[in-house]
C-alpha cells in the first residue's frame, strides 16, 4: 500500500514547525530555509497559510525532465542523488506545485523524501495541518469540506430538460414531511 503526505490548509497556522523539524532532520540545521516544505503565507485578507511539500505524483515532471537520471524512485517515494545531479534546475522548474527547492549553501536542488517513509512534519504537526496517508484515502478532507459547504447552502439551481430551476432546502424537507 502507498502512502502519501495530504495537506489540510484549512488547519494551517502558519506556525512552521513542520520547516523547522523538516531542515532539523535533513540538514542538521535550525534553518526554515533549508526545508523541504515551506509554508506559503498570503495576507492581509484573506489570510492563506499553505504548506508546500512534494505530492509525490506517480507522473513525476520532475524525473521526466531531469536529464541525467538523478531523480529515482523507491517505493513511490522520489528523491534527488545529488551525486548524478548536475544542478540544472530542470527539476526546479518543471515541478507544478513548486515543490522542488534550492538554497545556495546546498549543491543540488532538494525535495522532500517522506523522511525514507516517516515523516517528522506530520509528527511535529501541532495543527494535524499535515497528514500522512494510505493513498487510497486522498482527497477525503476536501470532499468532506465540499459536502460541508454545500450543507450550508439554501438553494441550489439546476438545469432540467433545458429549463432553469430552483430547488430550495425548504422545499427538500417539506418533500420529506409529505412521503
Amino acid at each position: 500500500m502507498s502512502w502519501k503526505l495530504a495537506v489540510v490548509a484549512e488547519r494551517c497556522s502558519g506556525c512552521k514547525i513542520c520547516e523547522l523539524v523538516c531542515s532539523i532532520n535533513r540538514f542538521g540545521v535550525n534553518n526554515p530555509k533549508k526545508s523541504a516544505i515551506r509554508v506559503m503565507v498570503v495576507y492581509p485578507h484573506p489570510i492563506i497559510r499553505m504548506p508546500i511539500v512534494c505530492r509525490q505524483c506517480k507522473v513525476a515532471k520532475c524525473m521526466e525532465n531531469c536529464p541525467t537520471g538523478a531523480i529515482t524512485t523507491k517505493d513511490g517515494i522520489y528523491d534527488i542523488d545529488s551525486e548524478k545531479c548536475i544542478s540544472c534546475q530542470q527539476c526546479v522548474t518543471s515541478c507544478p506545485f513548486g515543490a522542488v527547492f534550492l538554497h545556495e549553501e546546498i549543491e543540488t536542488p532538494f525535495k522532500c523524501n517522506l523522511c525514507n517513509g516517516k515523516p517528522r512534519c506530520v509528527e511535529a504537526c501541532p495543527k494535524n495541518a499535515l497528514l500522512f496517508l494510505p493513498e487510497h484515502v486522498l482527497g477525503q478532507a476536501q470532499r468532506m469540506t465540499s459536502v460541508l459547504k454545500y450543507v450550508h447552502m439554501k438553494e441550489v439551481e439546476y438545469v432540467e430538460k433545458g429549463e432553469r430551476k430552483v430547488l430550495r432546502y425548504a422545499d427538500i424537507e417539506k418533500g420529506k414531511a409529505e412521503d
